[in-house]
């Protein structure tokens, strides 16, 4: 098969051959469709996240078609369209994992971090971690769902069920989940890079009633603040945004430090709490949301060898939705 590897973090990923892989027990093997470039790719290329297998093949978004199955999994798997996220294993025994709350488990394994993901031509995942999918949709299209989606819904279910929402950071998980906002009857809100016309002309593309740069204030107050840029200095400007009992939702993986802000942000009943990667659960709520939604994904594709392009454009910001590898 042939991949992107990074092989030291900070550096280019390798474009390599590999043999190709076998599926173990309870394993499957995709031949992969498309993989999107997801932030925490980044995170895990630049060292923001610690520990990552090396050498590692990055990517989480992976959307392929079974061709090969491994000892205990059904032989009917063959020839279907799955996905593959971000969470791709769990002990199954931990307290989370036996209290439902399998995102949070003692001993995961994570696509693309721990484990080798689909900046590939194939790629080994748990057959229960692996979600079917709509084998008459764009596989393009439906990449940026498996992380940017899942996130995104996760976490405006944190968010609660207020009408106006703020979404900082209008990125791949922002454009998904301000469509699903628009067609439950909310308000969106969105908040991008000061200065950041092209993107916020986009948000309104998308249908949000209004669109400026993170350091203003919305006409209204909001009910509840999602952010999905990696940057803490947006928590107590998300703070000032919502109203009392409102709640800001912090939707990445990373972020950079939160600064000391007064207590009186958070007074008066805000919240401030964190989403932690996905469950299966949130898969099985999301898929149908989104096809019932509407739900249109704007992609930047790229072949799979321009996979540093790509991570570097996502970087810098030059292009407005997700950035797709195509093997």
């Amino acid at each position: 098969m042939k991949a992107m590897v990074l092989e030291a973090v900070g550096r280019p990923l390798v474009f390599s051959e590999r043999p190709d892989p076998v599926p173990g027990p309870g394993q499957i093997r995709l031949e992969v469709e498309a993989c999107a470039v997801c932030r925490t790719d980044l995170h895990v290329v630049d060292g923001d996240l610690p520990d990552p297998k090396l050498p590692l093949v990055p990517g989480h978004e992976i959307v392929g078609i079974v061709d090969a199955v491994g000892e205990g999994v059904d032989a009917a798997r063959i020839g279907r369209r799955v996905g593959g996220p971000w969470l791709g294993h769990t002990c199954g025994t931990c307290p989370y994992c036996r209290m439902c709350s399998e995102n949070l488990c003692d001993y995961p394994e994570f696509t693309g971090y721990t484990r080798d993901g689909g900046f590939a031509t194939h790629v080994v995942a748990d057959s229960d971690f692996a979600f079917d999918l709509d084998m008459e949709a764009d596989p393009v299209s439906l990449a940026p769902l498996l992380c940017a989606g899942l996130i995104g819904w996760r976490s405006l279910k944190r968010a609660g069920e207020g009408r106006r929402v703020g979404l900082y950071g209008f990125g791949a998980a922002a454009h998904i989940i301000a469509q699903v906002c628009i067609w439950q009857g909310r308000e969106v809100y969105a908040f991008t890079r000061a200065g950041d016309v092209e993107a916020q002309n986009f948000a309104r593309e998308i249908g949000a009633i209004w669109a400026g740069g993170s350091d203003a204030q919305p006409p209204e107050q909001l009910d509840a603040a999602i952010i999905f840029a990696p940057v803490g200095a947006l928590v107590p400007e998300a703070l000032r945004a919502v109203r009392k009992g409102g709640r800001v939702v912090c939707g990445g993986i990373h972020m950079s430090d939160i600064p000391s802000m007064p207590y009186a942000l958070l007074w008066e009943e805000r919240e401030l709490v964190s989403v932690a990667n996905l469950t299966r659960q949130d898969a099985q709520e999301f898929f149908p949301v989104a096809r019932e939604a509407g739900v249109r994904t704007h992609t930047m594709p790229y072949p799979l060898e321009q996979a540093n392009t790509a991570l570097a454009d996502l970087r810098a910001g030059r292009f407005s939705g997700a950035a797709v590898l195509i093997p």
